[in-house]
């Protein structure tokens, strides 16, 4: 009787994604963070862009490990691989090209890395799917808006029921039915609700928050506190840097009591994702 050897998973790292279709959502600047806070807890961390046209998140690592040499600074800094898409005209010979490339990246860094981040683009694209179904975590950031939330799902504009699932929400049950079938492996799906304006309370918020518990119920994600309209999370993208860098002799600021909330929320965002491995582990930022 022959004994059938498993097939091993595609990747050991757990690979988060940052994805929504949603442009100008947050995606770039959570995975940074999310990447730095990770390696600065002593993970080994690996980092893809697939949004080719813009690259946010490449130019984010790309100014940081400038700021590093020409300052002579031991920054943390995750493994880099690219992704480039097809130039076939053949959609069918170019998908598969796209997924060859994208598999290739993740082998390579599950090599040597135990995290992998990756950035998806702000559309429905191969690659972008690609991604979402090799998710272990997927964090989709939202602005909290109903402009946002019209992507996850469909309100009654009277009473602002949810009626039904939208094309986000549908493209992200597709992905984990691939992700099942491949891998055998679950998507834990966490949708923040980002740049959340301090301290403010109005009858909108609640209502988007009644929408959002209501929907993730019927398609399975949690909700997590996500990151506020903050200066910091943007004003030091030049350099590379993060809130979480703000130490002497690295960046040319200091600590601000505005800095300090950026840099919990963070802390709470990390919580709340649960990641392998962490569990009790003090956060070193």
């Amino acid at each position: 009787m022959t004994v059938e050897t498993p097939t091993p998973p595609i990747v050991a790292a757990h690979v988060i994604v940052a994805g929504n279709e949603k442009g100008g959502a947050g995606k770039s600047t959570v995975a940074m963070h999310v990447a730095v806070a990770l390696a600065r807890m002593g993970r080994r961390v690996g980092a893809i862009d697939l949004d080719v046209r813009q690259r946010t998140f490449s130019r984010y690592l790309e100014n940081r490990r400038a700021w590093a040499e020409s300052r002579g600074l031991p920054l943390v800094m995750p493994t880099i691989a690219s992704v480039s898409p097809s130039g076939l005209r053949d959609v069918d010979a170019a998908e598969a090209e796209d997924e060859r490339r994208f598999d290739t990246a993740l082998r390579s860094l599950a090599e040597t890395c135990q995290f992998i981040v990756i950035d998806a683009p702000g559309a429905d694209t191969f690659l972008s799917r690609c991604a979402h179904a090799a998710a272990d975590t997927l964090i989709s950031p939202m602005n909290d808006s109903f402009v946002d939330f019209d992507l996850l799902g469909d309100v009654d504009p009277e009473t602002f029921a949810v009626r039904r699932p939208s094309l986000y929400a549908e493209l992200v049950w597709e992905c984990r039915k691939r992700k099942a079938a491949r891998a055998r492996r679950p998507i834990d799906w966490v949708v923040m609700r980002n740049r959340m304006a301090p301290g403010i309370e109005s009858r909108n918020r609640q209502r988007l928050g009644d929408a959002l518990k209501a929907l993730s119920s019927r398609v399975g994600f949690r909700v997590a506190p996500g990151l506020s309209e903050r200066v910091i999370f943007r004003e030091l993208f030049p350099k590379g840097l993060t809130l979480l860098d703000l130490e002497p002799g690295v960046a040319d600021q200091g600590m601000t009591i505005a800095h300090v909330a950026a840099r919990q929320e963070l802390r709470d965002l990390m919580i709340v994702l649960k990641l392998p491995g962490l569990d009790g582990e003090p956060l070193r930022f």
